[in-house]
């Protein structure tokens, strides 16, 4: 594991993302950057491990996250996180509490770090940022919503279509038995549906 602070690489990654997203002015965005830690893993490097606790929100740089739970020795994948967006597992970043999760990454994968500590400390100095904890709050929320419906309202074909429909990313990079996993489903059962659609396309 790698941390460093690189001003300019943030910057360049972050100020039109935060500018899209709660319209910080340069100044605004300088005190936020005081804020920020980066870190980089390796491919399959776990970034926080069941029993964890989530102390951080991650703006992913480069690369991609997994999160997962183990279940009778098997993993189940709850979801993937790409680059320019963030990722936290918000029970545990919340209420401080060991994580149910673990996450790795699935690329070579460059974060950038936020403590709660100093996102506490933005909600009083720049007001704007409690906007930014509810985006990140809505997101998580919608985010389970549309992992619920996926699993429970639809067909294993049904969820593999809507998958390459709406993340085409997962699709082109992630490996097919975590996709299968994430579906719900064997991979077996994936590779047939994937074989069923392209022979009628």
């Amino acid at each position: 594991m790698y941390i460093s602070s690189k001003k300019t690489s943030m910057q360049q990654s972050l100020f039109p993302h935060l500018q899209h997203l709660i319209g910080l002015t340069n100044e605004e965005f300088d005190i936020f950057l005081g804020c920020l830690q980066s870190q980089k893993l390796k491919r399959r490097e776990v970034l926080i491990a069941e029993g964890d606790i989530c102390r951080y929100a991650y703006f992913i740089k480069k690369g991609c996250l997994r999160y997962f739970h183990n279940v009778d020795g098997e993993e189940i994948t709850g979801q993937f996180f790409f680059e320019n967006g963030w990722y936290t597992d918000y029970e545990s970043f919340l209420l401080q509490k060991p994580s149910k999760q673990n996450i790795d990454a699935l690329e070579p994968t460059e974060l950038i770090l936020l403590p709660k500590s100093e996102l506490l400390n933005l909600y009083i100095t720049i007001p704007k940022f409690e906007k930014f904890g509810r985006i990140m709050a809505e997101n998580a929320f919608l985010g389970l919503r549309n992992r619920t419906e996926l699993l429970t309202q639809q067909s294993a074909e049904e969820r593999y279509l809507r998958l390459m429909k709406e993340r085409p990313k997962v699709i082109e990079r992630v490996p097919q038995h975590y996709i299968a996993s994430y579906l719900g489903i064997k991979p077996p059962s994936l590779s047939r549906i994937r074989k069923r659609i392209m022979n009628n396309t």
